[in-house]
């Protein structure tokens, strides 16, 4: 075991950094540069930034580096998103297999008028991340059916795809029993409620705006001219997942619940004998490999990364020239964004600078509720955009296509985002600037 006390952490600024910039133009810049998002896999990616990580750090011998990597790669955070991974690629391919998410998809058709699709998707969206405090929950429950939506109508993918993961992020920004909403108001010591006031007037209009979009290109949108018979009884395993998430239970035993009653149904519906539903888990589980790989891996990377000193380095860097109400914002909003980047997770961020936040808050009289909502908001904002992060991850994996395709067409984070900054240039709202 290794005593990190009696450790020496030589590597700083920059350098530290470097292995998130080796990543980036390997991965993203190179992909853009050949027109290919496929063209450079984001596992070697990955495994190319890792090696470098580990490479660069010093004060310790080969041995040492890996089990630091090691530590970031099994934190607990990692291990609970590849344990979500795992259920949800089994429950996935269950409920594919037993006709589940046609089921749903036919019943979806039904229900909603063609040119309402894309805007009845992004609410729903909304309002079971709202409703459960989740992006990933919200993401693993409706990716299936925007997947069978895209094939029964001709939507292009990543864009049906984008719309989930675009409305997910909106209740994990302001519902109540989000992590993110949870360590931001505690970190900054103010009311739940109270924040939930500031940042509804930032990021709803934001919301409005792209559920008109939304509206506008759903003119456009035919489904088939008839629409299959729709199985009742099929659509429970959908509807249980759903009402469980609402329901606020914990998303691996919805997930559990979901693969035992599709399991049950099909079975009985004789539509899946019983070791179809074993090979359909186990082929669910395998299709999440790459996803589980990369989750590691960025797990150790991002560990490294703040072990060398990197997101102390640029904490330290961003709130030295730090002047005036505006710019105090600003600073934390980048404060924020840079660690998200650097760690992958919207919480740990926030957990990561908000003490820093609530000293700039202090410091420059800054409304408490303001902060909470800048440091939630952008924070958000960074985790809906990058490609590693476990939100664009699942649903890129359960779609099997790249993260960059999704990303591209995201409205709402960007959206959400523009809200945001325009929020700290004007002051505004002005009762709490």
């Amino acid at each position: 075991m290794i005593n990190e006390e009696k450790i020496h952490k030589s590597t700083s600024g920059w350098w530290a950094l470097s292995p998130l910039f080796v990543f980036l133009c390997l991965y993203l810049v190179t992909s853009i540069l050949v027109n290919d998002f496929y063209k450079v896999p984001i596992t070697v990616a990955f495994l190319i930034s890792s090696c470098y990580a580990i490479a660069i750090t010093r004060g310790l011998n080969l041995e040492q580096r890996v089990y630091q990597f090691s530590v970031g790669a099994s934190n607990k955070n990692i291990m609970l998103m590849v344990w979500i991974f795992i259920l949800a690629g089994a429950f996935a391919q269950s409920a594919k297999q037993m006709g589940a998410i046609d089921a749903t998809v036919n019943l979806t058709l039904h229900i909603l008028p063609d040119n309402l699709l894309l805007a009845g998707i992004f609410l729903a969206s909304c309002f079971i991340s709202l409703s459960i405090g989740t992006s990933v929950g919200t993401i693993v429950a409706l990716t299936p059916v925007a997947i069978g939506l895209a094939e029964k109508t001709g939507i292009d993918l990543p864009f049906m795809v984008a719309v989930v993961v675009g409305g997910s992020f909106f209740g994990d920004n302001l519902s109540f029993i989000s992590d993110t909403t949870i360590a931001s108001t505690k970190t900054q010591e103010c009311v739940m409620r109270d924040k939930f006031r500031v940042n509804s007037m930032i990021v709803v209009p934001a919301a409005l705006v792209v559920l008109g979009i939304y509206i506008f290109q759903g003119l456009s949108v035919a489904a088939p001219p008839q629409v299959q018979e729709i199985e009742w009884v099929k659509v429970i395993p959908y509807l249980i997942v759903l009402g469980t998430a609402i329901a606020g239970m914990n998303v691996m035993l919805v997930l559990i619940i979901g693969i035992f009653t599709s399991g049950v149904i099909g079975i009985a519906t004789g539509s899946l004998g019983f070791f179809d539903w074993f090979g359909a888990m186990g082929t669910g589980i395998t299709g999440m490999g790459e996803l589980i790989i990369i989750t590691l891996l960025a797990g150790g990377m991002l560990e490294t990364i703040r072990y060398n000193g990197g997101i102390d380095f640029i904490i330290n860097k961003l709130t030295r020239h730090v002047n005036g109400k505006r710019g105090a914002e600003l600073s934390i909003a980048a404060l924020v964004s840079i660690a998200n980047l650097c760690t992958a997770n919207n919480t740990i961020a926030i957990i990561t600078t908000g003490p820093i936040a609530k000293d700039i808050a202090k410091k420059f009289h800054l409304d408490r509720r303001k902060t909470a909502s800048i440091l939630d908001t952008f924070s958000c904002l960074i985790q809906g955009i990058i490609p590693y992060g476990a939100q664009m991850l699942i649903a890129a994996g359960l779609a099997q296509i790249s993260p960059l395709s999704i990303i591209g067409n995201l409205y709402y984070p960007f959206t959400m985002g523009i809200c945001a900054l325009l929020a700290i240039l004007f002051r505004y709202p002005r009762r709490y600037s």
